[in-house]
């Protein structure tokens, strides 16, 4: 009530005092004084965020990605959520991806400001990247081709990069800010610069509890929005619905897909009761790499003969050191694949259709080579697919495409 009172006597004396001063003089200060208070300007508002957080944590899964529907006579196939490489510390959360999604898309985290981790690993491209090799911060183009993200989760042994050097998703996304070519910082600069926006501070409170700035922390956000790049939007999810098992021909699918899928499913005998199939290096229905295990050690990195002879560019084998490993490279999700062009870890083919030409009569020697791509007497298994037989691949492989996640808002630029 004494603020109600004290209110009203100000406002008498105001008008009083502008009837005295003919009244324009006066307004303006007062007019100021009432503009300028409550008026700080919201950090986030530079940022294209909805109220309410998108959906990354309750990510429903299909029943394929949950239980495993392959017969028993294959033993190398399981479910995508048995391999799930979240670790137990950083699970995806809604407010810890919104600000991996906003450090993805930052320009600001390189040394020049020009690049991001987008802009080699494009929305539109299954966040992959468009070019052949990369190009970073000051013009430099990488050494390899950018892979893909999606379903990112479901690798069993969690490593990343084609020569699987990073032992986790949380390590390998700081690698990027640190390399020379791609962004040209190192880690204290990184916090620094994250530090210096003024986004920041509330989206690090939402994440995590308070806004300390870490590249620890900078590492498990980014994690977190890769981790919720699954793909269960595509023609194969929805077709895989109607059926109990993936070997089943699917309704909705045309006579080609379906055919493409058996294919793709079911190993073909190609000469002297050699049979090979592309399921063995793309596993479960998330179609990533296969279990590490067996010759493959804790590894899904595999040859498939691109050349005879190793080049410059040995693979997994700069990681471990052992030359039995010349020659691999991880084996990506196919999810997505019909517009992640081009393609393998040097980017060489730029269709699918040479992808496909190359297991059908190009697989090379290469001393590392294993079945079921080399033979029992010791020859090159090409698949020596038909003319009808690569179109029907193909079809099968554009079935796999998810148009949904290609524009979702939730994983598009928050600074347009």
């Amino acid at each position: 009530m004494k603020y109600q009172h004290v209110k009203a006597a100000l406002s008498m004396a105001s008008a009083i005092f502008l009837f005295a001063c003919g009244g324009e003089q006066a307004q303006t200060p007062i007019a100021e004084s009432e503009t300028n208070v409550g008026t700080a300007p919201d950090p986030l508002a530079a940022l294209n965020l909805p109220q309410t957080p998108h959906n990354y944590a309750q990510i429903e899964l299909p029943a394929h990605y949950t239980q495993n529907d392959f017969p028993a006579q294959m033993p190398f196939q399981y479910a995508a959520s048995n391999i799930d490489n979240t670790p137990v510390y950083n699970p995806v959360t809604d407010a810890g991806a919104t600000l991996g999604r906003v450090l993805f898309y930052d320009k600001k985290l390189s040394a020049n400001g020009t690049v991001a981790c987008a802009s080699c690993h494009a929305q539109v491209n299954g966040f992959s990247d468009a070019r052949t090799l990369s190009v970073g911060f000051d013009g430099g183009e990488t050494r390899r081709h950018s892979m893909g993200l999606t379903n990112a989760r479901f690798y069993a042994n969690g490593r990343f990069f084609w020569d699987e050097r990073a032992g986790t998703l949380e390590q390998q996304v700081l690698m990027p800010f640190q390399d020379p070519v791609e962004m040209g910082l190192v880690l204290p600069e990184l916090e620094e610069i994250v530090r210096q926006q003024d986004y920041y501070p509330p989206l690090f409170a939402q994440a995590f509890g308070d806004a300390d700035i870490s590249s620890g922390r900078i590492a498990d956000a980014l994690a977190q929005f890769i981790r919720a790049m699954v793909s269960t939007g595509s023609k194969y999810d929805t077709a895989r619905a109607e059926v109990a098992s993936p070997l089943d021909n699917f309704p909705a699918f045309t006579a080609q897909e379906n055919q493409g899928k058996s294919l793709f499913y079911l190993a073909k005998e190609v000469r002297n009761g050699n049979v090979v199939g592309c399921a063995g290096c793309h596993s479960s229905e998330a179609f990533t790499g296969p279990l590490p295990g067996g010759p493959l050690g804790n590894s899904s990195a595999t040859v498939n003969g691109l050349d005879a002879q190793s080049g410059e560019d040995v693979g997994l084998a700069e990681t471990t050191g052992d030359p039995r490993d010349s020659g691999r490279f991880k084996s990506p999700s196919l999810r997505n694949i019909a517009v992640t062009a081009p393609y393998m870890h040097d980017g060489r083919f730029a269709t699918l259709e040479e992808v496909i030409e190359h297991y059908s009569s190009g697989i090379q020697r290469h001393p590392n080579l294993q079945p079921p791509l080399l033979g029992s007497d010791g020859q090159v298994n090409n698949f020596n697919f038909s003319a009808e037989e690569k179109a029907a691949l193909l079809a099968f492989m554009h079935t796999l495409t998810d148009e949904a996640m290609l524009i979702d808002e939730k994983f598009s630029d928050p600074f347009r």
